[in-house]
Parts: C-alpha cells; sequence; structure tokens
C-alpha cells in the first residue's frame, strides 16, 4: 500500500475509533473510486436516500463512495451497503448512512446480546398447562375457528424451527427468509435456528398444531413464515428488521410478528444523527408493509419503563459499553412505538400488568399473557427445537395478540392492514387500572397506572380475546 493511502488508512481508522466521523468533506473534496483503500474490516451500513431515487443513481453513489450494493429497495429508498474503506460513512454523510457493525469495534465490544426472555427446562410431556391459552379464550374459539390456510404470519425472529412436529403443518418454506446481510436469502439455512430456541417459541403460540399433543397456538389453522432477523450474537440490527418487513410485504403476509426491539439502541433517538438514519429507514419500511396490508405486531419490552416518558436509558448500546443518557420526546422503541404499530404490554395469568413489562399511555395498544417469572409455571409453555419450554416476557405477550389478529383476518378476508388493527384493538377485554400496584408488598407502587378504564398506559384497550375475534 503507497504511504500515502497507508497514512489516510490510520488516521481513518482512528476516526472511526473516537466516532469522529460526522464531519462532511468539503464541496469537491470526494475521492474517485481509484483512491478507495481497502484496510478492512468489511463493515455494513444502512444507507438512507430520497425515496424518489433510482436503483442506478444509488448504486452508483455507493460506488463512488467507496461501497458496494448488498441490496437497494427503492419502495423506500434505502440500501444496504458494505465497505471496507474507513471513510465510506464521511463520504456518503452520516446524516444518511449508519453501521452498527462500526460501532461495536469502536467500542472494542464482543459481547453477546443477552436474552431478554426467562427459559425453564420442563420434563417429561405436558398438557393442560397453557393458562395463557386459557385467559384469552383461545380453547372457546377453536370450537368455531382456528383460523385459515389464507392468512400467513411472518414470525420476525431467530428463525423457526422446519422439524418439529406441532410447527411441520404451519410452516410455509415457500415464504421463509433469512435477512441477516439485510438482503433476503430464501435457503432454509438462511431461516431456520442456530443458536436460540426464541423464534420457535413464538411460532408454536401462534400456530401450533391443535392435534392433542403437546401445545396448541392461537390460530393453529394460520400458516407461519419463519423470518430470521435475529443473528447469532443476539442482536436484531436494524438492516436486518428493515430486509424482514420488505420481504413480508413483497410476499403479501397478512401479519409479522415483532418479539424484539431494535438493537443497538432500546430508544432510538431521532436528535442523533446514527439513530436518526435507524429510524427513518426502520419507519419507511414498517409503513411500506403497511401500505402492502401487512399489520406489524411488536413487543413494547422488558425494561419496565413507562415509553411515554422514560426519562433515561441505561441499556444502550447493547453491543459495547451501555451507558445512562437522557431520552428526549424524539426517542422511542423500534418497531413497538411507531405508527400503525400495535405495541403490545405483557399480563401474569392473573391479569395484571407483569412487573418487567414497559408500558405507557399512547405506547401501548393492547396487552396479552407474557407471564410471571417468579415460577416455571407461571412462564408461557411453548414449542422449542428440542420439544418444549417456559419462556416470560413481552416477546411471549405479543404472539398471541398476533394469533388474536390473525383469527380476525381470517374470519374478514378482506380487511386491510390498518382496519386489522382497529379491530383488534376493539374486540380487546376492557382491564381497568389497578387499585394497588405493589407487587412485592413493600408498600410502594411499583408502577403508575394512567388512563382510563377501557384505554390506559398498563393494558391499552385491553386483553386480547381469542373468541371475540371469531364471534364479533
Amino acid at each position: 500500500m503507497p504511504l500515502l493511502h497507508r497514512a489516510r488508512a490510520a488516521a481513518m481508522t482512528a476516526l472511526l475509533a473516537a466516532g469522529c466521523l460526522a464531519v462532511s468533506l468539503p464541496a469537491g473534496a470526494e475521492p474517485a473510486v481509484s483512491s478507495c483503500i481497502q484496510p478492512g474490516p468489511n463493515l455494513r451500513y444502512l444507507v438512507v436516500f430520497s425515496q424518489l431515487t433510482s436503483a442506478a443513481a444509488a448504486d452508483a453513489e455507493i460506488t463512488e463512495a467507496c461501497g458496494t450494493t448488498t441490496v437497494y429497495y427503492p419502495e423506500i429508498g434505502v440500501a444496504v451497503a458494505t465497505s471496507p474503506d474507513p471513510s465510506f460513512l464521511k463520504l456518503i454523510g452520516p446524516q444518511r448512512a449508519y453501521s452498527a457493525q462500526a460501532e461495536s469495534i469502536a467500542k472494542r465490544s464482543v459481547k453477546r446480546k443477552k436474552d431478554d426472555t426467562e427459559l425453564f427446562r420442563p420434563s417429561g410431556q405436558r398438557s393442560g398447562e397453557q393458562w395463557d391459552m386459557d385467559l384469552i379464550k383461545a380453547p372457546a374459539a377453536h370450537e368455531i375457528s382456528e383460523g385459515s390456510k389464507s392468512v400467513v404470519v411472518g414470525v420476525l425472529d431467530s428463525g423457526v424451527d422446519p422439524r418439529h412436529p406441532d410447527l411441520v403443518q404451519a410452516l410455509a418454506p415457500e415464504l421463509s427468509a433469512g435477512c441477516l446481510t439485510g438482503k433476503p436469502d430464501t435457503s432454509p439455512s438462511a431461516w431456520v435456528p442456530t443458536t436460540s430456541a426464541h423464534g420457535t417459541h413464538v411460532a408454536g403460540t401462534i400456530a401450533a398444531a391443535d392435534d392433542g399433543r403437546g401445545t396448541t397456538g392461537v390460530a393453529p389453522g394460520v400458516r407461519i413464515a419463519s423470518v430470521k432477523v435475529v443473528d447469532d450474537d443476539g442482536f436484531i440490527y436494524p438492516e436486518y428488521a428493515v430486509c424482514g418487513f420488505m420481504w413480508a410485504a413483497s410476499q403479501r403476509m397478512t401479519i409479522t410478528n415483532n418479539s424484539y426491539f431494535i438493537d443497538p439502541y432500546l430508544f432510538t433517538c431521532q436528535s442523533e444523527p446514527g439513530q436518526r438514519v435507524i429510524y427513518e429507514a426502520v419507519r419507511r419500511a414498517v409503513d411500506y408493509a403497511t401500505s402492502r396490508n401487512v399489520l406489524t405486531v411488536a413487543a413494547a419490552g422488558n425494561n419496565a419503563a413507562d415509553l411515554s416518558r422514560p426519562g433515561r436509558d441505561s441499556v444502550s448500546p447493547t453491543n459495547g459499553e451501555a451507558q445512562t443518557r437522557p431520552v428526549d420526546p424524539t426517542c422511542a422503541v423500534l418497531p413497538a412505538q411507531l405508527k400503525n404499530v400495535v405495541g403490545v404490554s405483557a399480563v401474569e395469568s392473573t391479569g395484571t400488568k407483569a412487573g418487567y413489562s414497559s408500558y405507557g399511555l399512547g405506547a401501548i395498544d393492547v396487552t396479552a399473557p407474557g407471564g410471571d417469572t417468579r415460577t416455571q409455571s407461571g412462564c408461557v409453555l411453548s414449542t422449542v427445537p428440542s420439544g418444549y419450554d417456559y419462556s416470560c416476557g413481552t416477546s411471549m405477550a405479543t404472539p398471541h395478540a398476533a394469533g388474536v389478529a390473525a383469527l380476525i383476518a381470517s374470519t374478514h378476508p378482506d380487511t386491510d392492514a390498518v382496519s386489522l388493527g382497529r379491530m383488534l384493538n376493539a374486540q380487546a377485554q376492557t382491564l381497568p387500572c389497578p387499585e394497588d400496584y405493589d407487587l412485592n408488598g413493600t408498600g410502594v407502587q411499583d408502577a403508575f397506572c394512567t388512563g382510563y378504564s377501557e384505554y390506559n398506559s398498563f393494558y391499552g384497550h385491553g386483553l386480547v380475546d381469542a373468541l371475540a375475534a371469531v364471534t364479533k
């Protein structure tokens, strides 16, 4: 490597580590492609363009900035690109591009993201332990309808086991894809689970077969698609989620289940350059999916935070050393707090908000069974690659809501996504704010519920109701 390029590579690598790439080059200072350097690593970037930008124009701009286009979604003006040149972010513009990989390297982080659920290993076969299904009246609903095969729920998660006997009939391999490069990959190896049972557990809650064995899902008659958006380190980076939403839209899925928040920020803040890119790209993808009649259902999170006024975020970045920071009104949990997304909180078997569940007036649309982490049987039993397992979290509540939405869509096949979301809200069983929310008996309220009986910060419009979904 010529000395000039070697010096430039060292300088740019130092800038990357210091987080100092938010400085624009003077007009006309962009180098030609021939001056691109390749010191590595080859990092992945999310790039936002004007929504009228053609694929050819987007690719030309990425190439000029020393990058390679992995995929471009012209419907929303968002690309995923890679580049080994540390000047790529500066050349494209820090207001338009973001790399979670670059942030991870700059923070010298190699840690694995902690799973947001609690798992317990049951022994032997279990039956009659699905208190969660009883709570939402699923068994009674199944006597009327178990859902239609024309309804497809995309499970945007860590992959779904295609060999599980309770899921074989429901899973649609031809609609499944992996999104870990930002571009859909339909090969089975790209969408099967590798390091996590999370997606298989979620899938079983939605559509496990009603065959008298194992567990039964909320809507065992519908189909599911495995859309893998969780990498082997447990991260859901924005390019994965964008790919997932766009794939679901292209395949005309009915609903997507999103039991996650998008890394590396619990709250993604539009006032920050890189986070603004994340927010805009994900918003566009969700809006496009909605326009294609795909309803997005998403978990509120397990941080016991009031999403309407969180104040501070002490979890982010998840791929580095977390730093406590103030959170302003431009910050939101993605995708749960986006417009046209159904945000779901979690309740215990008693119908009371689970202590871990986040909440917030205007952020929660409905609630569903997520379980109580204090006891094994208090969690939700569902499918995992090794058989069946218990898990707790808003991750478990969300597929109950998605399953009820699938029953509504089966009963009302011509309903569009926006109307389907409204119908999901309308059928919910009203839950008023609890008079006392002292979960540990200390005499201190663990959270404060605001709003009124029909709509409040803990439960939104109320508890999802499978029976109402097939009768009203």
